[in-house]
């Protein structure tokens, strides 16, 4: 459908008949997409948290397997090698890896998910510059 100059300045939906029926239609459509959306944001950044209760258990399991078992021997031997078996762990898999795993997923979670409460698709068809 072309909008014509004249159809430009009308407002929106200004060019037919008002139908209720018609209206409470596309409501309802626009109701479900907002609560499907609503509900499908919700469950991604609760992703977020059980990463960070994941990320949590896991230096607990790091500092009890490879720190705690040293410290309670008391050999210092086993102190310094295990505090750096743990350090190196807890840096590599807690600091790196999954600071980035968070830092990606929340990327997405801001590009593919709160842009989409901007973007309808309605306005006025392109029509590209032209000196005609």
């Amino acid at each position: 459908m072309r909008i014509t100059g004249q159809d430009k300045n009308k407002p929106h939906g200004a060019a037919g008949e008002f139908s209720v029926m018609e209206v409470s239609v596309h409501q309802l459509i626009e109701t479900i997409e907002f609560v499907l959306g609503t509900v499908s944001n919700t469950a991604s950044y609760l992703r977020l948290w059980a990463l960070s209760l994941a990320h949590s258990q896991l230096s607990k399991v790091f500092f009890d397997n490879l720190l705690l078992e040293a410290l309670n021997e008391a050999s210092t031997i086993k102190i310094i090698i295990g505090f750096i078996a743990w350090a190196t762990a807890t840096f590599s898999v807690l600091m790196c890896m999954d600071l980035m795993e968070c830092f990606l997923h929340t990327l997405r979670l801001h590009w593919v998910e709160f842009q989409n409460k901007f973007y309808k698709g309605v306005g006025y068809a392109y029509e590209p510059f032209s000196f005609d």
